[in-house]
């Protein structure tokens, strides 16, 4: 393991530890549009202040037509109009206060694009349409709290899952470490749609989304393997049913709920219509067209598990964006490990050389940290290079020959919990310039980024170089380097290590990337006692 300073990789955090700060997070859903305002403390307790929310389904026709109308456009810009008044009000009004995601409903819409452009020309906020990835990553934070203080047996597993109106979201942990997750194109609100699509009779209804749901619960069934696990409930859906049967529910704890009581109380949502459901329940009509086949999700997912409980938490979305907001720009220590671990299990699916690409990557990291004067790039950017390093030579499963280029390849169309489309794609890209030619302008994958991505590559790219040839010989004997700037030159002062001529000259020679970036030439040299 290299070691550096706790010092140089934390001094970029806030040095007053009882800093307030107010933030808002909106979350864009298939029925509704949901705001939080909330206190993050300096030591990065989230108090939740007011939430709001809006019934506007966006889902509806998304998820029938492929593009969102003008009128669902102008009401969204009519609930975020008022969101954003609100929020001048309270004196949130920096851009870094606020954070505003659209999910599957956005996501799929053909003409989001122009819906995200129209929203931002009528209130100045910016909506990140975030990816399966991305979600997947939201969730995690949000439930993290939760696991932290109910954490599961170390050995058991257990899958956190929520049911929205497009799709279905599922981790799997064993203890708090994430082994798998996927996002499931299986909606509550989808499921309707395919119902109008079939123009089935009522009594055939149920029938018809069982024969979907199964479909997909076996996908799930076959991912887990294991058939003892515990399962807890995220969504709305599940919170109104664990509120409607258990009266006495502290919204603080985990309720669980037996299936058989939801599985009845499922049967009792899906023989009533929608509008009686909104009068019985005081629900929105979207919420009421959806509860049902939501709840029936989660029945046929436990009933797949032959489990005689589910567990469910108050956490949601919003939860997951203010503990995003709450860690500032570093990414939190708990989901950089799953993330590194999600790397290293894609690693040694492609038979990687473990020992060298552990190595590497902590040297990068600690060369990343010690010139961050040179590079000015976001600490969160270390993340995506310590896995670009972890995974460099994977492409040698496929061939030796281009070996860059199928590294690229494989992570581009592989999966890394936590990481979206966009930090994928970064990743790659620093992978795919750890040797041979630099970046060139004409390279398909690297010219279409942005200006400030591109550099962000380029100068990673440099460093992970250095860092492959600091054990060039495979022996790690370097096991700690201090960098020094002298004018025009870099120079990498190694302790404790008798021999570093092959490094020494490997370093010569993978040198010319960080010349022509940083323009400082690099010298490896043993320090002296």
């Amino acid at each position: 393991m290299v070691h550096y300073s706790d010092l140089d990789k934390n001094d970029h955090a806030a040095s007053a530890s009882e800093i307030v700060r107010q933030v808002a997070v909106i979350d864009m859903g298939t029925t509704s549009i949901r705001m939080a305002v909330a206190e993050i403390h300096g030591d990065r307790e989230v108090k939740t202040l007011e939430t709001l929310q809006q019934a506007v389904n966006l889902g509806r026709d998304t998820f029938t037509g492929g593009v969102i109308s003008k009128n669902t456009i102008e009401e969204c810009v009519a609930v975020l109009s008022k969101y954003r008044q609100k929020l001048d009000e309270l004196g949130i009004t920096d851009p870094q206060q606020i954070r505003v995601v659209a999910t599957s409903a956005v996501r799929e819409a053909r003409n989001r694009l122009a819906f995200v452009d129209r929203i931002f020309v009528a209130t100045g906020i910016e909506i990140l349409i975030a990816d399966e990835a991305e979600v997947s990553r939201i969730t995690y934070l949000g439930v993290h709290p939760f696991l932290n203080k109910e954490p599961p047996p170390g050995s058991a597993k257990t899958i956190v899952t929520e049911v929205g109106g497009g799709s279905t979201e599922v981790i799997v942990l064993r203890g708090t470490d994430v082994i798998h997750s996927q996002t499931h194109r299986l909606g509550s609100l989808r499921l309707r749609k395919k119902l109008e699509a079939y123009h089935a009779p009522m009594s055939k209804g149920r029938e018809i989304m069982e024969s979907h749901i199964r479909h997909t619960v076996s996908q799930m069934r076959e991912d887990v393997v294991d058939r003892r696990v515990e399962l807890i409930a995220l969504g709305g859906d599940m919170r109104f049913a664990a509120r409607e049967l258990l009266p006495n529910w502290e919204i603080n704890t985990a309720a669980a709920l037996e299936t058989s009581f939801l599985e009845e109380f499922t049967d009792h949502i899906l023989s009533m219509s929608r509008d009686e459901i909104a009068r019985k329940y005081h629900l929105s009509f979207p919420e009421a067209e959806t509860v049902g086949p939501a709840l029936l999700i989660y029945v046929l997912l436990a009933r797949a598990f032959e489990l005689d409980h589910v567990k469910v938490t108050n956490t949601n979305l919003r939860d997951g964006l203010l503990q995003e907001l709450a860690a500032t720009d570093v990414w939190i220590e708990e989901l950089r490990n799953q993330i590194v671990r999600s790397a290293i299990d894609l690693g040694q699916r492609y038979d990687f050389d473990e020992s060298h690409a552990r190595h590497v990557a902590d040297l990068s990291s600690s060369l990343f940290w010690q010139l961050r004067s040179e590079h000015q790039l976001d600490p969160a950017y270390e993340m995506l290079l310590h896995v670009a390093a972890l995974l460099h030579e994977i492409g040698g499963y496929i061939s030796h020959r281009s070996l860059h280029k199928h590294s690229m390849y494989l992570i581009r169309h592989s999966e890394l919990f936590g990481l979206g489309q966009r930090q994928l794609l970064l990743v790659a890209l620093i992978a795919r310039y750890h040797r041979r030619a630099s970046p060139q302008q004409q390279h398909d994958a690297y010219s279409n980024l942005p200006r400030s991505d591109r550099v962000a590559v380029a100068k990673l790219a440099a460093i992970v170089r250095i860092a492959i040839a600091m054990d060039d010989s495979r022996s790690q004997w370097i096991k700690q380097v201090d960098c020094k700037l002298v004018k025009d030159r870099l120079v990498l002062n190694i302790h404790n290590t008798e021999d570093i001529s092959i490094e020494q000259i490997a370093v010569r020679q993978s040198a010319s990337l960080f010349e022509e970036i940083y323009g400082k030439r690099v010298e490896l040299r043993q320090a002296r006692s």
